[in-house]
């Protein structure tokens, strides 16, 4: 069975809050309190004295969403400087743009968000080029065997195994809730992978890195199960 994110005594997932607030006692106060709307630049104060843990920003969203930064700043990019970069054990690298992104053929999923904190969002709907798409066309060698994700704010990265990247519930996302995906949510792209806990949609994605076996990512060295699959979870290979 694949592991799962760690849990606590009474089997619920233990979110990112509460393994801070094990960490530091300046994060506690947000673990305690999921639904405050107020007050929250006062919070950032002392979660900006967590860096060792990884948190540096969290800030409510509106529609149910959180914030979460393992930085102190995340540059933004746009049409002008962005690019995606796509390597490692491939035939065919390239970077591609955002006006190349928008250009390919886009797939709408339509999936609840789940974070490890306890926090969700049902039926959200994304759209973007599907991974499995992108690897096609850049020609995966056979030794490779797992995708590895960085993105630009230079810290974050997820991996997935090569099976789970190709699924068709996978995206390179551009939109989210029907519009382009904001700096907040992790745009102008970002990961989606719609059967795993929101973790493992790597925000401000840049890079994506076939490799010979899995990297654990940015919260996997932090306790993380490295398969970050939701309980419900279709474990095939994501055909509708």
């Amino acid at each position: 069975m694949a592991e799962q994110p760690r849990r606590n005594a009474d089997g619920a997932p233990v979110g990112r809050r509460a393994l801070l607030g094990m960490l530091a006692a300046g994060a506690a106060g947000l673990a305690a309190a999921p639904y405050l709307q107020s007050g929250w630049e006062d919070v950032l104060g002392a979660a900006s004295q967590v860096d060792a843990t990884g948190l540096t920003g969290l800030l409510p969203n509106p529609g149910g969403f959180r914030y979460y930064s393992v930085v102190g700043s995340v540059p933004r990019k746009n049409d002008t400087n962005y690019g995606l970069t796509i390597g490692g054990l491939v035939d065919r690298p390239r970077t591609y743009t955002l006006p190349e992104l928008r250009a390919l053929p886009q797939t709408r999923v339509v999936h609840d968000v789940l974070c490890t904190d306890g926090w969700r969002v049902d039926n959200t709907p994304f759209e973007g080029v599907k991974l499995a798409d992108l690897l096609d066309a850049a020609g995966v060698r056979s030794e490779g065997a797992a995708i590895r994700f960085t993105c630009f704010d230079g810290a974050y990265t997820e991996s997935l195994t090569l099976e789970q990247a190709r699924r068709s519930d996978v995206l390179v996302a551009l939109k989210m809730q029907d519009k382009p995906i904001t700096h907040e949510h992790g745009g102008p792209v970002r990961l989606f992978v719609a059967p795993m806990y929101f973790y493992k949609s790597a925000k401000w994605l840049s890079g994506i890195s076939v490799t010979d076996k899995v990297i654990p990512g940015f919260w996997e060295e932090r306790g993380y199960a490295v398969d970050g699959w939701l309980d419900d979870a279709d474990r095939g290979d994501g055909s509708a």
